[in-house]
């Protein structure tokens, strides 16, 4: 395989990247967005964003406003509750399975991750912060051998990542969830069903973050 070859798409590149920004938070909830903006943001030709929104609007990521604009739709409560029980349904057996499967490598992996992920938050670098967490939780999943599981599972975090930025900014980065520890130790020890637990622990309380933050929102307008 050449080196040309064995380079991502551009279609693929693209969509990853406005993933990335709607993950990561660069896209503020409600933000408007539109294929120009985009392309002159990315540098890119309209045809591959075109392919990435239309990809995002039916994984539910982007949602149309009209007069050709989009935005990242704001949580709800009723939308957390339904993300909330799929992800305490896939994400615990997605790393049952990781823990089958673990070697050396995959566990110095993810130290190296949570020590990056330590930095960020005693930095209080809240863009850090959530690249790190994502790649700690998709670094484990990706072992589990479980694509279908895996998609679904990212497809979830896209809806959910933006309101995690919401959460950084309004409570900081000291007291952000972190169940990485006990996982780790879990899959050195070999115990599958105390990783799957550490991580069923590390959603919660992330998704209990959220509510909170919402229902700081709901006070503030009503």
């Amino acid at each position: 395989m050449t080196t040309q070859e064995a380079k991502t798409p551009e279609h693929e590149a693209i969509y990853q990247k406005i993933r990335d920004m709607i993950l990561f938070g660069e896209v503020a909830p409600g933000e408007p967005l539109t294929i120009q903006g985009l392309c002159g943001r990315l540098g890119a030709g309209m045809t591959p964003v075109r392919e990435a929104i239309r990809r995002l609007t039916a994984e539910g990521a982007l949602t149309a406003l009209g007069n050709r604009r989009l935005c990242v739709p704001r949580m709800t409560l009723n939308h957390l509750e339904q993300i909330g029980f799929a992800r305490r349904a896939i994400e615990p057996e997605l790393a049952r399975r990781a823990a089958e499967r673990a070697d050396d490598t995959l566990i110095l992996d993810l130290r190296a991750i949570d020590a990056r992920l330590d930095l960020a938050i005693a930095r209080g670098d809240v863009q850090g912060y959530l690249e790190q967490n994502f790649r700690f939780h998709f670094r484990l999943y990706e072992h589990a051998g479980a694509d279908v599981l895996l998609a679904l599972a990212s497809g979830l975090w896209t809806r959910v990542g933006p309101s995690l930025r919401i959460v950084c900014g309004r409570f900081g980065t000291s007291n952000l969830p972190d169940q990485h520890d006990a996982a780790l130790d879990a899959l050195e020890s070999g115990e599958e069903h105390k990783v799957s637990a550490a991580m069923e622990e590390d959603i919660g309380q992330g998704l209990e973050q959220i509510r909170l933050s919402l229902d700081e929102v709901e006070s503030e307008t009503a």
